[in-house]
């Protein structure tokens, strides 16, 4: 554990915010428990009446919502802030493409990457997804 990296060790529904190559932060959502190193990365985000590709990837992410360090640690549900909302409840298991992870060099094959079938907001698709984008 390093004091960069320390929140990402701390309370679960935390974020935890770094910045990527020194240029882009990217914001983690802290899982699982206390001093246990495991977080979730937002790689985009749809926001709807927009252009769907303007959040789509982790640097864009936290550009379009002006995410920066100062986020580090807060909590997920008890801030005014930054949040995250509850998902649509309509949505269910067959509307999610499960794939590999990007951008890594470990662990390449492991699927542990979710996005919505019909979003055009990720920044990488699955081979050959051709499912047409929300109406």
């Amino acid at each position: 554990m390093t004091e960069s990296n320390k929140s990402l060790f701390g309370k679960p529904g935390t974020f935890y915010i770094y910045k990527s190559y020194g240029i882009h932060h990217c914001l983690n959502i802290v899982t699982d428990k206390e001093n246990f190193a495991s977080g979730v990365l937002i790689r985009s985000v749809f926001i709807s009446n927009n252009d769907e590709r303007l959040a789509s990837g982790p640097g864009l992410v936290t550009k379009t919502f002006s995410i920066d360090i100062s986020f580090n640690s807060l909590e997920v549900l008890n801030n005014k802030s930054l949040w995250i909302s509850p998902r649509d409840s309509t949505l269910e298991e067959k509307d999610l493409i499960q794939t590999t992870r990007i951008g890594i060099s470990k662990a390449k094959n492991i699927k542990w990457r979710w996005y919505l079938k019909n979003s055009r907001s990720v920044s990488k698709r699955l081979k050959g997804d051709r499912t047409p984008k929300f109406q």
